[in-house]
């Protein structure tokens, strides 16, 4: 079976870098926010274009320690997408707020800014647009709407770190940006690792206290917060990374076009906006023959992964919410014919050509 993701062509490019660094931090023995957690926060501060980047253990704390920050809890409504991993919406439980589900854009499976408006109640304090398979959500119109309803944004970019509209990054539009390191992502880490990025230095001071246990000093605690902080192995490691984060982000797109090109006759494409500059975490198609084509590809030795197979408003764990089937029509359609191919930087074009015709003959067939 040929690889989903090639995580080991790209570690074996910088192995020796990755491995002069890992043996500096272990000689160091200094392990927790240590300089090179410091060093990569303001990478990413300088590369985002933002105030204040602070490094988490992961993408959902990120999002759990946002939604804290800006003072979210319970009785609170937070409006966001069905169409998502679940940890989204799992942060926004955990702060004891209740998610608003509002359904998606047809062409780029983010949440669909004209049909916010309806949703927003008395208790609406939040909206969290994800950035779903690296393509920007409209945050031009989702920022608009916030101002005129004084709500917060969390940006979830888990998926799309180096996304942007016009030269503006994504992270950078709202009250909070949160990202995720984990392995598969476009910038990942060996492990588990995330971080929240804002423009607002009280929110950024709060981040910092709620990470190390509602400390500011050692064994004095301001209040209740959790043990979230970037590891130092991990944060060497993104560095190294993140000096190739443009190059992987442009490979995935030309891939992208590729597959595009060779497959936008036969099966609905992802769409790439005007102006939005989308970095392809996955590159997913639509078909009603979804089901064919994965077990075709399958055959063939090729994996092909189907996100998300449930919307989040679907979900067991969510019933009581009391949402039910119909109630968000695009995002269950889309569940039902989406299918993510392979897709990374590294990924050979001849590989690109050989899913793409395997697809194709099993539609004339079919």
């Amino acid at each position: 079976m040929k690889p989903f993701i090639d995580l080991q062509t790209q570690y074996r490019n910088i192995k020796d870098e990755i491995i002069t660094c890992i043996n500096e931090i272990l000689e160091s023995s200094h392990y927790i926010l240590g300089k090179n957690v410091k060093a990569f926060e303001e990478e990413v501060k300088s590369y985002l274009g933002v105030a204040d980047a602070i490094g988490v253990a992961s993408g959902t704390d990120a999002l759990h320690l946002a939604l804290k920050a800006l003072d979210i809890g319970y009785g609170d409504e937070v409006i966001t997408t069905p169409f998502t991993f679940f940890a989204t919406v799992e942060a926004i439980l955990y702060v004891g707020a209740k998610p608003v589900f509002v359904d998606i854009e047809e062409d780029t499976y983010n949440i669909d800014p004209e049909k916010i408006e309806e949703k927003i109640t008395p208790r609406t304090k939040a909206i969290i647009p994800v950035h779903i398979f690296g393509a920007p959500a409209d945050m031009i119109k989702i920022n608009e709407i916030a101002r005129k309803y004084d709500l917060k944004v969390i940006e979830d970019a888990a998926q799309a770190f180096g996304a942007r509209i016009g030269n503006k990054k994504v992270g950078s539009f709202g009250d909070a940006g949160c990202f995720s390191f984990y392995p598969s992502k476009n910038l990942g880490c060996f492990g588990d690792g995330g971080m929240v990025v804002t423009n607002d230095m009280k929110i950024a001071e709060k981040i910092k206290i709620l990470r190390n246990h509602g400390s500011r000093g050692r064994y004095l605690h301001e209040t209740i917060g959790l043990n979230s902080r970037l590891d130092e192995i991990q944060a060497g490691i993104l560095r190294i990374k993140m000096k190739h984060i443009e190059e992987y982000n442009e490979q995935r797109r030309k891939k992208a076009f590729l597959y595009t090109k060779l497959l936008s006759d036969a099966v609905i494409t992802p769409k790439d906006k005007d102006n939005f500059y989308h970095v392809y975490h996955l590159y997913s198609i639509r078909s009603s023959k979804r089901d064919k084509i994965k077990e075709t590809l399958s055959n063939h030795g090729i994996p092909s992964v189907v996100y998300y197979p449930q919307p989040m408003h679907l979900q067991k764990a969510l019933n009581f919410l009391g949402y039910k089937e119909g109630d968000l029509p695009v995002a269950e359609a889309v569940a039902g014919e989406i299918l993510s191919l392979p897709m990374y930087p590294e990924l050979p074009d001849e590989e690109v050509y050989e899913i793409s015709q395997i697809i194709l003959r099993c539609l004339q067939n079919s």
